[in-house]
């Protein structure tokens, strides 16, 4: 059973100075991690970034932590070349960064946004550029030891249909997707048959709970792309049908990492806790 968490559901604590992103190393172990993953490190510089990754693999290989994943923004579809070029290098070297961690592991983002006007006016439109893009950081990657993937992320490539075609549009096997369980809420899409259509290329998995409303109110005002309202809870509290993606996910041969990202309102560490408590469980239950 390999549980990890993304230093991001750490969020509250860190944006507070409670915790720094080299303690949460040393939290997520006392929560019962066994791995973490970390996004976007911050810093001006490479150099600088590269330090800091030294820093949290030393942390995580004193306390026997496994750094599984790194995270990174991306937008693969600028609308120049040259501008895609420069982006396409800039995440070769946040490769370069998770090499640096020791994470098996490097996600990126492929698009935000579509435009008026030319081939940025639809994903599918989009789709050949980014699927250049995408396989060109993958064989970069594979000579490295690093897998790369995409995740449903960012309203744009967050359908199981659209992030299966990206999928077989990269065409690389050293390409997978991260299956987040959670985030096919803000597209509207059921998250237990979202996931029996991506399971077989998930090759990570961010376990996430949402609670989904039709009207916002006070504590859930982000809107999906539909119209309705959801935010982020721990993992088990919420109306995504975890378990059922679970087991859909072990039925297709996922024997990866399960990693928690914690988006809730209140303590993130007891929200953390909690929702570590219920995936602990239900992974059990698979057994």
């Amino acid at each position: 059973m390999k549980i990890a968490v993304s230093a991001y559901s750490f969020s509250r604590d860190l944006s507070s100075g409670k915790l720094t992103l080299v303690e949460c190393i040393g939290k997520a172990k006392e929560i019962g991690f066994s791995g973490i993953e970390f996004i976007d490190l911050p810093g001006e510089t490479f150099e600088e970034r590269k330090t800091l990754a030294q820093e949290l693999r030393h942390e995580a290989d004193r306390l026997g932590m496994k750094i599984v994943a790194y995270t990174v923004g991306a937008n693969l579809f600028t609308g120049s070349k040259e501008g895609d070029a420069k982006e396409v290098e800039r995440i070769k070297t946040q490769v370069d960064i998770a090499e640096v961690l020791g994470a098996d592991l490097l996600r990126h983002d492929v698009c935000y946004s579509v435009s008026p006007e030319g081939d940025g006016r639809s994903f599918d439109l989009m789709l050949p550029t980014i699927a250049s893009n995408a396989h060109e950081i993958a064989e970069y990657a594979q000579a490295k030891g690093i897998k790369t993937c995409t995740e449903n992320h960012g309203y744009i490539a967050q359908d199981s249909d659209r992030v299966e075609r990206l999928f077989n549009s990269v065409n690389h096997e050293n390409y997978g997707l991260l299956v987040d369980i959670g985030n096919f809420v803000c597209a509207d899409e059921d998250s237990a048959h979202a996931v029996s259509v991506v399971a077989p290329y998930a090759i990570h998995v961010h376990s996430k709970d949402m609670l989904v409303r039709k009207e916002a109110n006070a504590s859930i005002s982000a809107m999906t792309r539909g119209g309705n309202y959801f935010c982020g809870t721990a993992v088990g509290e919420g109306d995504v049908d975890v378990r059922k993606c679970l087991k859909i996910l072990k039925r297709a041969g996922y024997d990866g990492w399960y990693s928690i990202e914690f988006e809730g309102h209140g303590d993130c560490v007891d929200g953390i806790q909690r929702g570590f408590n219920n995936l602990k469980m239900y992974l059990e239950e698979l057994n």
